[in-house]
């Protein structure tokens, strides 16, 4: 039987959230929204959390800020960064997100920023037996070079670099975590 996040990632999460300082006030309304869910909730972190808990993810960007790398998920058939659901052996919510972002990109090497950069709540239809559940998504950014070659894992059904002003998506989710991770870049 599997077990779910422990509360070393609960905390963290907690904390993590607590001194986050979010782009605007949307964000901020989301940011007290999930430390509001996990001060009720000491499984928040868990998949188990019905009908709603947190999971972790990562926009892979290049070192250069022209292409961030996003794969066709198999199961929502649309293009994403990379991420999902906590795991127990989870530290931390930035390295679940470095988890998340190396298994389902294969891409080793990546360098993820600990703070988030965005926050997304929204339904997946497909991930609870028990009917739709609300993910609420604590996103950060991860570099590495536009040369390395990623590889499709079995949670995909393509991983490929895409220039940022060509997107496969037009989401206003997407196109803001692409804006606020391009922003965190230096230079």
């Amino acid at each position: 039987m599997s077990v779910g996040p422990g509360p070393d990632l609960h905390a963290d999460a907690r904390a993590v959230l607590s001194a986050w300082q979010p782009p605007d006030p949307a964000q901020e309304a989301l940011r007290k929204a999930y430390v509001g869910h996990l001060a009720v909730h000491p499984d928040g972190c868990s998949r188990s959390c019905f009908p709603a808990h947190l999971t972790a993810g990562a926009l892979v960007v290049s070192d250069d800020g022209a292409q961030v790398l996003l794969n066709l998920h198999r199961k929502a058939r649309r293009w994403f960064h990379f991420g999902g659901h906590l795991e127990p052996a989870d530290q931390s919510l930035s390295g679940a997100a470095l988890r998340e972002a190396t298994e389902e990109s294969g891409v080793p090497g990546l360098v993820v920023d600990p703070a988030p950069v965005h926050l997304s709540r929204h339904p997946v239809d497909f991930c609870d037996p028990r009917g739709q559940v609300q993910h609420l998504d604590v996103r950060f950014c991860a570099r590495v070079p536009a040369a390395t070659v990623p590889a499709v894992s079995e949670e995909s059904l393509d991983v490929r670099w895409w220039p940022v002003d060509d997107l496969p998506t037009d989401a206003p989710d997407m196109l803001e975590l692409v804006r606020l991770s391009l922003a965190r870049l230096p230079g």
